[in-house]
This record gives C-alpha cells, sequence and structure tokens, in this order.
C-alpha cells in the first residue's frame, strides 16, 4: 500500500471511502469507455511509484492514450479532471501502542504536479479541516498504519475525496520542523520506538512552506544561500542533491502571526535560491 497507489485506491475504495471515479487500464478501449462517461481531459498516473511531477499526465486526445500505454507496462490509472476547490493534507502519527496525535490540515499548492507550497492551517472552513482530519485519523486506524502517514485530499464542489496517502514522513509535512511543537521526523521516530508522542500544535499562528525547484539553468542553489538568509524570518533546508530542472532541491519555511506575510518572505527566500523570477 505505501508504494502501489492502485491498491492503495481499491483498498479505501472498498473500506467506503470518498474518492474520485477512476478505473485501471491498459487499452485505449478502456480508456474510451471511461471518457464517454467523464469526457475529456482526463487525468493519468502510473500505478506504482512516481511523485514530484513524475508519473502523473493530462490526457486531452486517444493519441496520448496510446504513446502513454506504450511506455506503462502496468497500465494507468485514470480519473475525471476534477473541479478542485483546495488540495488538503492531513498528518496522522500512530505509535506502536495505540497512541495518535494529528497534525493541523494544511493547504498544499501544486503546479505542475508538484507540490510548491504548503500553508498552515489550511485556508477552509472549520468543519471541512475538521473533516478532512477524521477521514485521515479513520484510514490510519483502518489500514494499522504505524508512524507518520499523510492524507492528501481534493477539496471539490462535491465534498472532501482522497488522493493519494503516503505512509512515511512526508513534503507536505516539512512544515512541522520549525512550525510545530514536535516535527514529523521526531514523531515517527517516536512512534515506531512506542515512546510518549509530542506536541503536534503549531507554533504559530500561520506557517508558510515553500519548496526549491531546480531551474533550467541547473544553478546550485547553496550559491544563493547568504540572499535567502538575508530574508528575514527564513528557515532554508538545502538537501544537498545535484541541481537539475525540476528537481526538488530543498525548502524554506516561515513562521508569523499573519498567512500572507509568512507566504510572501518564504516566496521570497525561494526567489532567491533559485535564482530567477518565480
Amino acid at each position: 500500500m505505501a508504494q502501489d497507489k492502485l491498491y492503495a485506491r481499491r483498498r479505501l475504495e472498498s473500506l467506503g471511502y470518498p474518492l474520485p471515479p477512476f478505473l485501471h487500464v491498459t487499452d485505449r478501449e478502456e480508456v474510451t469507455g471511461f471518457q464517454d462517461t467523464h469526457g475529456y481531459p482526463l487525468t493519468a498516473k502510473a500505478p506504482r511509484g512516481g511523485y514530484d511531477g513524475r508519473g502523473v499526465w493530462r490526457l486531452d486526445d486517444p493519441e496520448e492514450v496510446d504513446r502513454l500505454l506504450e511506455q506503462a507496462p502496468d497500465g494507468l490509472i485514470v480519473e475525471p479532471t476534477l473541479s478542485i476547490l483546495a488540495e488538503l493534507s492531513v498528518l496522522v502519527v500512530r505509535s506502536t501502542n495505540g497512541e495518535r496525535v494529528i497534525y493541523p490540515a494544511v493547504e498544499t499548492v501544486q503546479r505542475g504536479a508538484m507540490c510548491r507550497e504548503i500553508l498552515a492551517p489550511a485556508g477552509v472552513s472549520p468543519e471541512i479541516a475538521a473533516r478532512a482530519a477524521a477521514i485521515a485519523v479513520d484510514v490510519a486506524e483502518d489500514i494499522n498504519a504505524t508512524g507518520v502517514m499523510a492524507l492528501e485530499l481534493f477539496l471539490t464542489p462535491d465534498g472532501l475525496l482522497i488522493n493519494e496517502l503516503a505512509l512515511r514522513p512526508h513534503n507536505s509535512g516539512h512544515f512541522t520542523i520549525e512550525g510545530c511543537a514536535t516535527s514529523q521526523f521526531e514523531q515517527h521516530l517516536r512512534a515506531i520506538l512506542g515512546l510518549p508522542l509530542g506536541l503536534p500544535s503549531l507554533i504559530a499562528p500561520a506557517v508558510a512552506t515553500v519548496n526549491v525547484v531546480g531551474g533550467k539553468s541547473g544553478t546550485d542553489p547553496a550559491r544563493h544561500l547568504p540572499d535567502a538568509l538575508a530574508v528575514p524570518g527564513a528557515h532554508v533546508h538545502l538537501y544537498g542533491k545535484q541541481a537539475r530542472p525540476g528537481r526538488k532541491l530543498g525548502h524554506v519555511t516561515v513562521c508569523g502571526q499573519d498567512p500572507e506575510p509568512v507566504l510572501a518572505a518564504a516566496r521570497l527566500a525561494v526567489e532567491a535560491l533559485e535564482g530567477d523570477v518565480r
């Protein structure tokens, strides 16, 4: 379930959780049948692996289906292109002894099928945030998760739908390093060792994390570290990866009183690291 998206979808569907309509397809005829009901464009996903913009495609016509299926020995998961009001993520941590904590729901901003920004808490109603948290808790209990589990959800006009889950510390939880009383990484270790779990609460009213992504120039963001650190409140994390276009190379987190200023500061530091205007 940790890596197989198709298995996860089928398992969650069997448990009665809200999911987008989906179908596992291996030929054009199956896609055509799905398209007859849901129309183009469709979203296609690799059943296994794929992250940070890889393994997700938009399908606009049958010729694209043929091209993708030639490169997909395991077939594809297809789903309608949804009307999405917001994308949310909830971290649940469950210990080997059954203790459990839930982090505040966050809102994620995607560009090119890659998470670029995380805003905590999510800018949705308390009722929506509570419903997202309740779904995440139920999933963690139903699958007997241990450690950190991240549940990604779409907020649509028809309500919340599960997108994916990750049974590990997750990019959408990086805000917890500076933004919460206990980071997701410390929490994960406590959980798998059966130690008491820490508080998951935010340490500031607003926390923003923006990912650093390699640009076309292939410039190492470490070259611009002094400029990023000059941004007040910026906590810079660089992963030491070789820079290449489209690769996630680090992130910046800023904590403060209001969402707009902290997001603006995190973006400014990331612009400096990336070496160009976003």
